[in-house]
C-alpha cells in the first residue's frame, strides 16, 4: 500500500512538472512584422531564428502537379494553388520580393537553423484523397531530409492529423480546430492541442487535462499582451504570436530573468 501511494505521488509530481515548464514562443507565419520580411517567407523563418524563439510556424498547400508550396491561403494573387501547376506559380512574388517557396526550399533553409523548430501547418484540402496525398509527400520529404525531430505538425483537419499519426507517429502532432477535448485526441494518438485563444480562455480545464495526459498545449494567435500574460499564468507550453519579441520579453519578465 505504501509503495502504491508513493508511485501515485510520483506520477502526480510528473504531471505537475509537465505543466510548469517555461512557456515558449512560436512566430506566427515566421517573424514577418519587421523590415525585409513577409509572411511565410524564408526571410521570416531566418528572422524568427535570429530572434531566438522556439519555433517558426508556416503553412503549406498542394499544387495541381503535387508540388508542396509555402502559402497561407489556398490562392496567391488570385490564382488557386490546388488547380495550378507549380510552373505557373514559381515566379510569383511575396510582398518582400521573394519568390513563392516550395517546402523543399523551406526545409533546406530550416535545417541550417538548428535551434529553431519548424511548425508545419498542413492546410485542409478539398478531398480526403488530396489531404492523404499531401501528408504522404510532406512526411516523405521531412524524412528524406532527416528532420523528423525539428519539424512539428499542426492542422485544422482531423483527417490530416490522423494520417500523420499513421505515417510519423513519433512526431509532435497537434490539432488546431479547437473543438475536441484533449482526451479524445489522445485516444487517436494525437499528442498536442493547438487551440484558439478565446477557446482556451473559456475552457482552461482543457489546458490542465492536456497536461495530465502528457500532451503539449499551444495557443494561437495571441497578439494582445494581456492575453499573453493570462496564457503564461495558465502554464501553456507555447504561444503562437505575430509579436514574438514582445511575447518573449514578457515571458522572461514573468520568469524573473533580467
Amino acid at each position: 500500500m505504501k509503495l502504491s501511494k508513493l508511485m501515485m505521488a510520483f506520477a502526480m509530481c510528473a504531471v505537475t512538472l509537465t505543466g510548469t515548464a517555461q512557456t515558449k514562443v512560436i512566430a506566427h507565419r515566421g517573424y514577418w512584422k519587421c523590415e525585409g520580411s513577409a509572411q511565410n517567407s524564408i526571410a521570416s523563418l531566418t528572422k524568427a531564428a535570429e530572434a531566438k524563439v522556439y519555433g517558426s510556424e508556416f503553412d503549406v498547400q498542394l499544387t495541381k502537379d503535387k508540388e508542396i508550396v509555402v502559402n497561407h491561403d489556398d490562392s496567391i494573387q488570385g490564382i488557386c494553388i490546388f488547380d495550378t501547376p507549380f510552373a505557373e506559380l514559381k515566379d510569383l512574388k511575396l510582398s518582400n520580393g521573394e519568390k513563392l517557396s516550395t517546402l523543399d526550399d523551406y526545409l533546406v533553409a530550416g535545417k541550417k537553423l538548428t535551434g529553431t523548430q519548424l511548425i508545419l501547418e498542413i492546410k485542409p484540402h478539398r478531398t480526403e484523397e488530396a489531404e492523404n496525398e499531401a501528408v504522404r509527400i510532406i512526411v516523405d520529404k521531412v524524412k528524406k531530409m532527416r528532420m523528423e525531430k525539428q519539424v512539428e505538425y499542426i492542422s485544422f483537419s482531423m483527417n490530416i492529423c490522423e494520417q500523420l499519426v499513421k505515417l510519423t507517429p513519433d512526431s509532435e502532432i497537434a490539432y488546431l480546430k479547437s473543438d475536441v477535448a484533449p482526451k479524445d485526441l489522445k485516444a487517436k494518438g494525437i499528442n498536442g492541442i493547438d487551440y484558439y485563444i478565446k477557446v482556451l480562455a473559456e475552457k482552461p480545464e482543457w489546458i490542465a487535462e492536456a497536461h495530465q495526459l502528457g500532451m503539449k498545449v499551444n495557443v494561437w494567435t495571441v497578439n494582445d499582451m494581456e492575453m499573453v500574460q493570462k496564457m503564461i499564468d495558465q502554464q501553456v507550453d507555447y504561444i503562437t504570436t505575430d509579436y514574438p519579441l514582445e511575447t518573449e520579453k514578457l515571458i522572461r519578465k514573468d520568469g524573473g530573468d533580467s
